[in-house]
């Protein structure tokens, strides 16, 4: 599996801030994926745009995680500018990951994370915190080298035997 990952955040673009979650992310697939990018840029839809097309259309990723930007503030449209660039959407991901979340805090329910696939490549929406991050990639990774196999054209039948 290829993977990007994006965070989302205008500290850390800034160097105001320490990248956690991203680093995260790194770390917890850098054993078993090739990470092909680990980018920070500013809550800033047209950048997150641009970054999001980069790591699917030219570097081919499998799986781009961003990270931020998911929440209520003004300036978070991690969403929005996922929404803009994916040809579909996956709304079970983001559905599983509140569902598992509420378990654990009922602020799950203000997350406004979203997935969907742009050609072959799955974009997936996480939250800002590391602790978050882990949660939701317990609940969802499991599901990923299905998700990669049928979007490269690999499976021929999506049923268990």
């Amino acid at each position: 599996m290829r993977i990007s990952i994006l965070t989302v955040s205008d500290r850390c673009s800034r160097g105001e801030k320490e990248d956690k979650s991203g680093p995260l992310i790194k770390e917890i697939f850098g054993k078993t994926a090739e990470i092909l990018c680990l980018k920070t840029v500013p809550d800033e839809k047209e950048e997150i745009k641009k970054a999001l097309i980069e790591m699917s259309d030219f570097l081919h990723s499998d799986v781009v995680f961003t990270t931020g930007g998911t929440g209520f503030a003004p300036r978070d449209v991690t969403p929005e500018a996922t929404k803009e660039v994916i040809e579909k959407e996956v709304p079970g991901i983001p559905e599983a990951v509140r569902a598992e979340s509420l378990k654990i805090t009922p602020r799950a329910v203000l997350s406004r994370a979203a997935a969907g696939i742009r050609g072959k490549t799955l974009i997936i929406n996480l939250p800002g915190s590391p602790k978050a991050v882990k949660e939701s990639l317990d609940v969802i990774t499991p599901a990923l080298p299905h998700a990669v196999e049928t979007l490269s054209g690999a499976t021929l039948s999506c049923g268990r035997e």
